[in-house]
Order: structure tokens, then sequence, then C-alpha cells
């Protein structure tokens, strides 16, 4: 028997519980990032005895940039550090849009901080911007460190840019945007040296247990627990099955699956150990609800590591961290449910329909049928769950206005709850037109492959 004959008989199991209200743990995770913001202003604040002139104006904004920059370093670092309850919670997909809203505000506290203490300084010690900045660089301790992390945040800004991203493969965006790492390494040094909010005391100690603290869960989580897990579970290649043009499914087996904890809809960061993969985690949903005996991921020929997928062989040992996501059952509270998605992003999906309770639609978006993904096996799991299965072909101008199509498709599409997964064009198209047809956005839950 072959694996994707064994995961017909995958047994439904009942989503675990909700341990927290619908956005609780995100709201919390705000909550907490604001205290500690405000936290820095009062230990500005308190330090700060008097603001008077032009040049105690402008040193103090530095400072206040300079604390909340050095803050929002590790900040950004522990929303990436795959913290079992955050990634479960609030959703990767989230916390990765969070964690480059931060990055770009990071880079403008960074610029602004270098301006208005350099200009603070010239003022105070009457010189020029120019001989005050490299005055400072050169003889002030851990300049040239700060200096060099400056410069690198402000090249992984340039490459974070979206613009950019679009010019870059998954895999070199990855390895670039590893060198924050090293420039928060560099500008820790610099805070401790010169920033004079943080001269001793409980200040300092809090300080170091951030940054401290936030290395130990970094190897902890993206290190450790990895390692820990392949040795464990010694997932490897079984089988590679063509879907489509570009398509494949790959299945993985392995030991003691059932304890990954892994439900329909999340998605595995893996590590294929063979030449030229080795080195890059990438991720890849979950294409059929989990079993015992094997995980099955779906992947598209979208970069140099995908297309490699296709050609790997059976018997090739994988490392995979995870599961990660909260694109799950978890989320559901309606009866009525629409799974909408287009491309690969039809993979979580298909876990999704064979799994979630309630009585579905499930709508696959493509511009010709030989794109359509899963047909036979989405027929039949349509036919087995009394449940619905549209597809939606034709280019933007023959398809129409989405929300109209929608509607023709899926009777009160108000009142249903929505799960959204596909590229990012056609994603934004169907929030703005289910927000239309009267679909509360708390009732759409989107995965988002941007990266």
């Amino acid at each position: 028997m072959t694996v994707l004959t064994q995961h017909r008989s995958a047994s439904r199991r009942a989503a675990p519980p909700r341990r927290f209200p619908a956005d609780a743990v995100s709201w919390a995770v705000l909550g907490l990032i604001a205290v500690g913001a405000a936290g820095l202003l009062a230990i500005w604040w308190n330090d700060t005895t008097e603001v008077t002139t032009a040049a105690d104006w402008l040193t103090g904004a530095g400072r206040i940039t300079g604390l909340l920059a050095g803050y929002a370093a590790p900040v950004l670092l522990l929303l990436m550090a795959r913290i079992p309850l955050l990634e479960r919670e609030v959703g990767a997909d989230r916390l990765a849009r969070w964690h480059a809203m931060g990055g770009r505000y990071l880079v403008g506290l960074v610029s602004v901080h270098v301006l208005t203490i350099v200009w603070g300084y010239a003022l105070t010690d009457h010189q020029g911007v120019v001989s005050e900045g490299v005055r400072l660089v050169f003889h002030y301790p851990e300049m040239i460190k700060a200096t060099l992390a400056t410069m690198i945040m402000f090249g992984t800004g340039a490459v974070s840019a979206r613009a950019a991203r679009r010019r870059l493969s998954y895999e070199t965006w990855y390895y670039l945007h590893l060198a924050t790492y090293l420039a928060i390494a560099l500008g820790f040094s610099h805070q401790l040296a010169n920033g004079a909010d943080l001269g001793s005391g409980p200040e300092r100690l809090a300080w170091y247990a951030l940054y401290l603290g936030t290395a130990a869960l970094l190897g902890w989580y993206r290190l450790v627990v990895p390692y820990l897990r392949d040795r464990r579970h010694r997932l490897r290649v079984a089988e590679v099955r063509r879907e489509a043009p570009g398509v494949v499914s790959l299945f993985l087996t392995g030991e003691r699956l059932d304890e990954l904890g892994a439900e329909a809809g999340q998605f595995f960061r893996l590590q294929f150990q063979t030449k030229g993969l080795r080195w890059a985690a990438n991720p890849y949903s979950l294409s059929a609800p989990p079993h015992p005996r094997f995980l099955r991921f779906t992947v598209k020929d979208l970069g140099g590591h995908s297309a490699a997928v296709a050609r790997l062989a059976p018997g090739t040992k994988v490392r995979a961290e995870g599961p990660y996501g909260a694109f799950t059952a978890r989320r559901r509270r309606e009866r009525k449910v629409l799974l909408l998605g287009a491309g690969v992003g039809v993979t979580p999906l298909r876990a999704l329909f064979e799994t979630l309770p309630g009585r579905l639609t499930f709508v696959q978006r493509a511009r010709r049928a030989e794109d359509v993904l899963f047909r036979d096996e989405l027929a039949a799991i349509g036919a087995d769950r009394r449940a619905r299965v549209h597809e939606l072909l034709g280019s933007r101008a023959q398809v129409g206005d989405l929300g109209a199509a929608l509607r023709r498709l899926v009777p009160d599409l108000a009142g249903h709850e929505v799960y959204l997964c596909g590229p990012e064009a056609l994603a934004e198209d169907a929030v703005r037109a289910l927000r239309a047809a009267g679909v509360r956005r708390s009732r759409i839950h989107r995965e988002s492959f941007d990266f």
C-alpha cells in the first residue's frame, strides 16, 4: 500500500479546545510590549533634570530613540523565536507581520537616534555635525561596533523592503536577514557603554536579563528543540508524488509522529539533509491531516529550494521544526465555513477540509483547469462529508467581481466563517470582497506565505 493510499484511512480527530479566548494572547503580547516601552520612557524621565535648550531637546530625543531601539531589537527576535505558545495562539504569519512592521520602526528609531544625538552633541560642543560625528565614532567607547551595527541594520532593512524582496529568493533573503543577529550583538555593548540611562542598578540588570533571556530562548527553540526532535522522530523522505506541473507532494515517515502534536492547517520548516539544501529551513504546510505514520506536504516550484525538493530521493533525512501556525480548527466559531484558496495556498485548506467540523464549502481559484490542485481528492472528501466543492476558473477579467462570484457560489456568504490562503494579490482582493459582502473581519482567518 502506498503512502498516498494510506492517508485516506487517517482518523478525523476533533480539534483540541482553545486554551485561551480568541486573540487573548495576541493582545497580552502587545500589552506587554507597550508596558516595556512605557517603562523605558519612565527611566528617561526620572534621569532627566531639565530640557531647556535646543541641544537638550535633541539629545533627549536621541536618548529616547536609542532606548526604544535597543528595546525593540530583542523584542523583534522574541517574536520570531518560535515560542510554542505564540506560534499556536498568535500564529506564525501574524508574528511575521508584527516583526516586519517592528523592523521598519527599528530602522526609523536608529536613524533618528543617530541624527539627533550627533546634532545635539554638536550644538553642546559648538562643533559642526560632520566633525562631531567623526569624533563620536572614533573617540567614544564601543562606537565603531555601533557604527557597524547601524550599517548592517540599514542594509538588512533595504533588502527587506517589499520591492527588494520580490527580486530575492526566500533562501537569499533568509541568509541576509541573519545579519541582524550580528548587528544586535554589536549594538549591545554600545548601549551599556554609552547609555546614560543604563548606568547601574536595576535598569542595567533588566537590560542584561532582556538580552540574555532572548538569547537563551532563541538558542533553545531555534537550535536545541529541533535537534532533540530530530533525534527522536528521525524523519526521512518516503515518497515524492507529482500532483501538477511544478507541484509535488512529499511524504515523510518517521518515529512517534503522533507525539508531534500537529494539526491540520499547520506547517513545518523542513531542512533536507542533502547537498545544497541542508542549510536552509523553508516553511511547508501539511496538505493532509497528520497521521501517526507519515506527514504529507505539497510543494510548488517557487525557487531553488522548492524545485530541488521534487528531485529528492527516498530515504533522504529531514530535520523538521514545528508544528507552527494558528491556521487551525481552533479558530472556528461558526458552523458554516468557507475555505477559499489559490495556488499552493490550497495546501493547508485541503488538510482542513478533511477534518474541520461544520458545513463546509471549498472554493479554489485558478486561471486554468490544469492548475487546479487535488481535484479528485477534494471531490472525494466533499462527497464523503456532504460538503460543496467549487472551482472558480479564468483570468480576473473573465471572473469579474470576486465578491459577486463568491455570492453566486456561496449562499449566505455573510454568515460564513472564512479560511483564506493564497497569493498576496488574491488574498487582499478576497478580504475586500468578503468585507463588502458582510463577513466580519474577526471571521476571516488568513494565512500568508509572504516572507
